[in-house]
């Protein structure tokens, strides 16, 4: 009996050494810094302890831009990550990668388009040096959409790629560019906007561009062999997000030690900019998912690309599985559902 006990006692040492060295769930991410808008949660989950809450340890890989994040979660250097939809719909269309889009912590970036004072109109924008990340971007693809919309002849209008967004924003603030478009966050970290202002703000580029821009994916296999994993992360996301949605000041607290380069009074400022744009129920409305597919499949980068219905790689379920355990909150991110 106590050869029995013993060795029963020595199985549960393994198995709680195996489970202490198991490597944890990587979730790449697009900003070298905690970037100062709602997509800062991800980061911030880790530091708060949400991700441990929801039983799951997460390390962040940092990487610049998508490109990098879509070669790091096919290489196998992180787990998930979070990209444009465009890039990941273009993956699944073309084939390259069979992806799951579980969650989006941020479907609406809170996009501005800051100018020199001199333009007045987007119109007056042609002709004239607009910064992008690159070609092919998301704010790339989205500055379009809204130029359009607003009345500018999009090829008429020069792009120069610049890179992250605080680039743009110092490229700006130099005089180097006419216009780009930056998060409300980048525009209010600019030291000197005297000759600047937003020629687009953040309610008129979301009415003109709908969209969900960036969601979190993982591939087809990781969903099924680390599903729990998966859903850790979620939860977590949500949590986090729900946190910050009932009280303010703890991102404004988490964001003044993750960016002391960020003056207080603009994240108390950003805080309530930001009071409805939490992932509070996940972000991932079906409708605006394919309202998303649709507006894409109207751009050159899908044409003649195979026609992919949401259906066969957005999956809630994960999400689903959070909001039935933890209900929903109401009047902020429909769920859609």
């Amino acid at each position: 009996m106590k050869k029995t006990s013993a060795l029963l006692a020595a199985l549960g040492l393994a198995a709680f050494a195996v489970a202490a060295d198991a490597a944890p769930f990587k979730l790449i991410v697009t900003e070298t810094t905690t970037p100062v808008v709602p997509n800062s949660v991800m980061d911030l989950a880790v530091g708060l302890g949400f991700y441990k809450k929801a039983g799951v340890d997460v390390e962040l890989v940092r990487v610049q831009q998508t490109p990098s994040a879509v070669a790091a979660l096919k290489s196998g250097s992180g787990d998930m990550a979070n990209i444009g939809f465009d890039a990941a719909l273009q993956l699944v269309a073309r084939d390259q990668m069979k992806l799951k889009g579980v969650i989006s912590p941020d479907k609406a970036l809170p996009f501005v388009i800051a100018a020199k004072k001199e333009f007045n109109t987007v119109k007056a924008l042609e002709g004239r040096s607009f910064g992008v990340g690159r070609v092919g971007s998301l704010d790339y693809n989205l500055s379009r959409l809204v130029l359009a919309k607003l009345g500018a002849d999009i090829g008429k209008v020069d792009y120069v790629a610049l890179g992250q967004p605080n680039v743009r924003g110092q490229a700006l603030a130099a005089g180097r560019i006419d216009a780009t478009t930056v998060s409300i966050g980048v525009w209010e970290s600019i030291p000197d906007k005297s000759k600047l202002h937003v020629l687009v703000g953040q309610a008129k580029y979301y009415a003109a561009a709908p969209l969900i821009s960036k969601l979190n994916v993982v591939t087809e296999e990781t969903a099924k062999t680390k599903a729990k994993e998966v859903e850790g992360v979620v939860k977590g996301i949500i949590l986090a997000s729900r946190d910050f949605v009932r009280h303010p000041a703890h991102w404004v607290d988490a964001m003044a030690k993750a960016r002391p380069d960020v003056k207080r009074e603009t994240l108390e400022f950003l805080a309530k900019a930001y009071k409805e744009s939490w992932s509070a129920n996940g972000g991932l409305d079906i409708a605006a998912a394919k309202y998303t597919t649709e507006s894409l499949y109207q751009g050159k980068d899908f044409e003649g690309l195979r026609r992919v219905p949401v259906s066969e790689w957005i999956d809630t379920s994960f999400v689903d599985k959070v909001l039935k355990a933890n209900g929903k909150v109401a009047n902020i991110d429909m769920a859609g559902r």
